[in-house]
């Protein structure tokens, strides 16, 4: 498989795979990632073994300056999610 696999098409591979409705497969992937949004939205960390990880960073807050108008102006704080791999699937990857 090449290229970039959208919501959509991993719920089609997956009901096709299993032979489950389409519509309980949505409902699996939505409820899925739900709860990891559900997870990060509280502070939690989401470890998916052999998979990877998502946890939340957090920046502190700066001045910057706007590259159009040469205005300086504040960024507030702000919490980011990041994934990072597992082993299994550096591994994969990189074969």
């Amino acid at each position: 498989m090449h290229g970039v696999m959208n919501k959509s098409e991993l719920i089609e591979e997956l009901s096709a795979r299993t032979g489950h409705n389409p519509r309980l497969t949505d409902q699996t992937v939505r409820i899925f990632f739900d709860r990891i949004k559900n997870a990060l939205t509280a502070g939690d960390k989401v470890e998916i073994r052999g998979f990877g990880s998502f946890t939340l960073k957090t920046y502190k807050g700066y001045f910057g300056r706007n590259p159009k108008t040469g205005e300086t102006v504040e960024v507030k704080p702000k919490q980011l999610p990041v994934f990072r791999t597992g082993k299994d699937l550096r591994s994969r990857v990189n074969q």
